[in-house]
């Protein structure tokens, strides 16, 4: 005999609730998936995006590699990568796009939602590295040309004046912000180049240089220079978690234009053969670093070289300052259900680098984030071998399962492959001397796509989907429209991300506040054992009628 058991209502509204766009304006639905409404034409998120290509790291690290292996292969090298970078990150953006999901959310998909929680540190430990390296570089320009006052003083002026410009959103300011100061970056990287001709010459030598006392690394020069640029694929996560606010509409567009290989064209090629033209025609004294390529630019250019490292390290920084925020944000609520606004964890985060920047940054910040990088690649991997193989069966990325109610809380499949794969490249880096610091990142890429392909063959759907009753998706004509006011907080979201509250009498709950909530955890688990357990004959068989709302 089935047993009817009436649960209440939806409040359906097919408006954004209004203080959930006022709060979006500063969180960017940071714990949420991202709506239809809240989504960036492609000209605003390319602006916003368009951050990453000034980095001034792209442009010392072509010079850096040239050092060990010359021009030809270097940049045969970053050639290679450019192929690489773009294809992985259309295959990315789209991704992102059509699922509305954050690394975060995403990762909960492929490990369970133990291990998106640590992916959601991981990712913002290594982002607040990068924001301390690039961060330092623009008090080191400072600190040269203007003198008078000690580095960490300049330190502290360049946190001042980062974190506010990060209290906004990519869609309300971000976007704005890089925009303006996108044309003294082209200017000024345009000048560079000029006035190192007029100065030093034009000579073409740069292009055939090869290092006198180059490195036997055992490896052609081009793989090497390859796998000097695998390092950083954290950019697949800086990609996601922008794409994820483009239209759905133009998903193809961004993938292949915004994210694809004509960004990565300007980003790695023309700024990798920039920053060995520079270092082959500036006389820099002793050995190539940010440090000194940071100086041979204020040197040459005086006033006009300091705003330009400003204005491309204070846009790249918008960047690290908003994605590291926001990834912190998700762990602290997550791992221990402390739920404070992104504009605090900015703070935070100005913090932390201020505090990193006091020590000895240099010595120890490129060996930590090699490390990282090979954890990294393993996600890489993972994500990338789940995209093509939910295609391959049909899964569409606007259905995949992220929420806290229905995910359980490991995924052994993809955490096995994520745990053994990083090992593998761990200890080839602490332990394979020069063979492990080329062959770590391929070699863990390997690991991670073999260990969680051969996962997938034997994968229960217990893995992805903790199943329990009442889906509020399939409550609603469209997921993506309907907004479904939450029962804890008062406020609406998209039915695509909400759920049912089995402690509290199956009331809507969203994703937020389902994830901060113990009670709501711990029912819904129970309620899924339950079930799993039942007869299908004996499952509660009643559906209550929503309630439409217009506000």
């Amino acid at each position: 005999m089935t047993v009817e058991r009436q649960i209440p209502p939806l409040e359906i509204t097919r408006h954004d609730d209004r203080e959930v766009l006022r709060q979006a304006a500063a969180e960017d639905f940071s714990l949420h998936a991202v709506p239809p409404t809240w989504r960036s034409s492609r000209g605003s998120l390319s602006m916003a995006w368009f951050a990453l290509m000034s980095a001034m790291f792209w442009v010392v690290v072509g010079s850096t590699v040239t050092l060990a292996v010359g021009t030809v292969d270097t940049l045969i090298g970053i050639a290679l990568s450019v192929l690489v970078y773009g294809v992985i990150n259309d295959v990315a953006s789209r991704y992102a796009a059509r699922s509305g999901t954050s690394v975060a959310l995403f990762s909960r998909t492929l490990f369970g939602q133990v291990g998106a929680t640590f992916a959601a540190l991981l990712f913002g430990v290594t982002i607040t590295y990068y924001a301390v390296a690039e961060g330092s570089i623009v008090a080191i320009a400072l600190h040269e040309y203007f003198g008078g006052v000690p580095l960490d003083l300049w330190y502290l002026v360049v946190v001042l004046y980062s974190v506010p410009l990060v209290f906004r959103g990519v869609r309300t300011w971000l976007d704005k912000v890089n925009a303006l100061l996108l044309p003294l970056y082209v200017l000024g990287l345009i000048a560079a180049v000029v006035w190192a001709i007029v100065e030093y010459g034009g000579d073409s030598g740069w292009l055939t240089f090869e290092p006198a006392g180059a490195a036997d690394v055992g490896v052609p020069g081009w793989w090497f220079a390859f796998t000097v640029y695998m390092g950083v694929w954290v950019v697949v996560m800086m990609t996601w978690d922008y794409a994820r606010f483009g239209r759905k509409e133009d998903a193809r567009f961004n993938g292949l234009v915004s994210f694809g290989v004509p960004f990565y064209i300007v980003t790695l090629l023309v700024n990798g053969a920039v920053g060995i033209f520079l270092a082959n025609t500036i006389p820099i004294d002793g050995a190539l670093s940010e440090t000194s390529a940071i100086l041979a630019i204020v040197a040459l250019m005086g006033p006009f070289g300091v705003l330009l490292i400003w204005a491309s390290q204070t846009r790249i920084n918008t960047a690290n300052f908003y994605l590291s925020s926001s990834n912190l944000q998700n762990f602290f609520a997550r791992a221990f259900k402390v739920a404070l606004p992104r504009t605090f964890w900015t703070v935070i985060v100005g913090v932390l680098v201020f505090a990193i920047m006091l020590t000895d940054v240099f010595s120890f910040l490129l060996e930590t984030l090699r490390f990282q990088g090979v954890i990294i690649v393993a996600w890489v991997a993972i994500a990338l071998t789940h995209i093509a193989w939910s295609k391959l069966r049909g899964h569409v990325p606007d259905r995949i399962e992220f929420r806290p109610g229905r995910v359980p809380l490991v995924n052994p499949g993809g955490l096995t492959a994520w745990v053994v794969s990083s090992a593998v490249g761990i200890l080839l880096l602490a332990f394979g001397g020069t063979f492990g610091e080329i062959w770590a990142p391929p070699i863990t890429l390997a690991v991670a796509v073999v260990v969680y392909g051969a996962s997938l063959e034997v994968a229960r759907s217990s893995w992805f989907v903790m199943e329990r009753p009442h889906d509020p998706r399939e409550e609603v004509d469209d997921q993506w429209t309907a907004r479904i006011r939450c029962h804890h907080c008062r406020q609406a979201y998209i039915a695509y991300e909400m759920d049912r509250d089995p402690s509290s009498g199956h009331e809507p709950i969203c994703l937020a506040c389902a994830s901060d909530h113990g009670d709501f955890l711990r029912a819904a688990r129970e309620e899924a054992r339950a079930l799993a357990g039942r007869p299908a004959a004996d499952e509660p068989a009643s559906r209550p009628e929503a309630v439409p709302v217009e506000h």
